[in-house]
């Protein structure tokens, strides 16, 4: 069993700012990352869990350090902060975040009565690019959403994450047909399918603990 090695999740959605009041966001719901904590706590491991705006009632729980974020900004500023000041083993990056923002926020509220809003979107920075900045030697675990993808296109996708993220591990998922399937990749292996969120995060951290 692990003793000690620490573990950086992060989970859940990301907001980017409209206006003072109004957001972008997804449909994330935290809930792999929830899994995957409770898993590597289990496990022995020291756990700290980014996580996004939401009602997360299995959230607190005891042995896992909460931090919570709202927008894509403070989790950019939270996993620099952690991965420089802290020593991790692994760091899984599950969080749903935001790939565009507008190019010009607008510091107090648009009025309803307009007749239109024209928003110009801009690509985010890759947060999961820099995982290894601070420390080279991290074990990066990345996550590919591909909502109707099957097998052939899921496994395809994750293994071009793999290499442009320079990752160990991507979780290529989707819930076609309203059901789950992921699959685990390395550089050499697939692992699955997984048809629930709980089976593959117990083989994610069986396997991540034979690697750490």
């Amino acid at each position: 069993m692990a003793t000690r090695k620490r573990i950086l999740i992060t989970a859940g959605p990301t907001w980017v700012a409209l206006d003072r009041v109004r957001v972008i966001s997804n449909l994330a719901t935290g809930e792999t990352g929830i899994i995957l904590a409770d898993k590597f706590k289990k496990l022995g491991f020291k756990v700290t869990l980014l996580l996004g705006p939401g009602n997360f009632c299995r959230a607190g729980q005891a042995g896992i350090q909460l931090i919570r974020f709202k927008y894509f900004s403070e989790l950019a500023q939270l996993l620099d902060k952690e991965l420089k000041n802290q020593k991790f083993a692994a760091v899984i990056h599950a969080a749903a975040v935001a790939d565009y923002e507008p190019k010009d926020i607008i510091q107090h509220k648009v009025s309803s009565q307009r007749k239109s809003w024209k928003i110009n979107l801009v690509p985010t920075k890759k947060l999961i690019q820099s995982l290894k900045i601070h420390q080279p030697d991290l074990f990066t675990v990345g996550f590919k959403f591909q909502p109707d993808a099957g097998k052939d296109m899921l496994i395809k996708r994750g293994r071009r994450l793999l290499e442009t993220a320079n990752l160990d591990l991507v979780v290529a998922n989707s819930n076609k047909n309203r059901g789950y399937q992921a699959y685990i990749l390395d550089s050499q292996n697939k692992y699955g399918p997984f048809l629930s969120k709980t089976k593959m995060a117990i083989y994610l951290s069986g396997l991540m603990e034979n690697q750490l």
